[in-house]
């Protein structure tokens, strides 16, 4: 019989990868072995190692994008690992927000079509973006993240997302991770192409977004100088174990 701190403990983690082995078909070269990861509710996970060492392959497998030969990966007391593809994609619509390294925006949309693209694959994140919208309007709702993170003229909001700069695109995919309240995002590298200084303010405002709803973050990168700002900085060599990854 569980006492009240495993309970409390069990309610408190909202993701933790067990004894979980992955190998790329094909590659004989790459492994990976992860024995325990664990991430809080409201916690954010600075995830460092060097390029080409497992870092994107850990989100993969965190996202349900890849699922593991051994080993479970829980995400808010599901095991992802078990389910068929179509389950593990419909659960990463509704529950993560995903901050890619090239944005991996829709160059020829507009700035808030690809804000609001993830709602339009996940209804109950939809319902959810709804409720916290100003008016009830999505579009609302995808322009005030936008003002929130830093993005505040009218007419690049309203425009096409190619015509903005990169610091104005990491922005935009930082407002479509988050529209509709993931409980966990998982960024990877995105402020490898800004200077120091827009590293931070772009960091402030991102986390600011997260307390609102209390999302849980992990964010992997080679860059040690952005520890300072997170609950807890991992290093890959402490968790795991591989040959190459890109």
């Amino acid at each position: 019989m569980l006492d009240k701190s495993d309970t409390a403990e069990k309610m408190e983690t909202v993701a933790r990868l067990r004894d979980v082995a992955f190998a790329w078909p094909g590659r004989s070269s790459f492994s990976l072995g992860i024995k325990e990861f664990s991430l809080k509710r409201g916690e954010r996970v600075l995830l460092l190692g060097p390029s080409g060492g497992g870092k994107s392959t850990l989100l993969n497998l965190l996202a349900g994008v890849v699922a593991p030969q051994r080993g479970s990966v829980e995400l808010l007391g599901a095991d992802i690992a078990i389910l068929s593809n179509a389950s593990r994609d419909r659960f990463r619509a509704e529950h993560l927000g995903i901050v890619f390294q090239m944005f991996n925006l829709l160059p020829y949309g507009s700035v808030v079509d690809n804000v609001l693209l993830p709602l339009s694959f996940a209804p109950k994140r939809r319902q959810r973006a709804v409720a916290s919208a100003p008016g009830d309007s999505l579009e609302a709702e995808a322009g005030r993240l936008l003002r929130a993170l830093g993005l505040e003229d009218n007419d690049l909001i309203n425009g096409a997302v190619g015509t903005l700069s990169v610091g104005q695109q990491q922005r935009v995919a930082a407002a479509r991770a988050l529209i509709g309240s993931p409980e966990i995002v998982l960024a990877d590298e995105p402020t490898s192409a800004l200077d120091r200084d827009r590293q931070e303010k772009f960091l402030d405002l991102l986390f600011a977004q997260l307390s609102q709803t209390n999302s849980s973050m992990i964010m992997v990168s080679h860059d040690e100088t952005l520890a300072t700002h997170f609950d807890r900085v991992c290093r890959l060599e402490d968790l795991i174990s591989t040959g190459r990854d890109k």
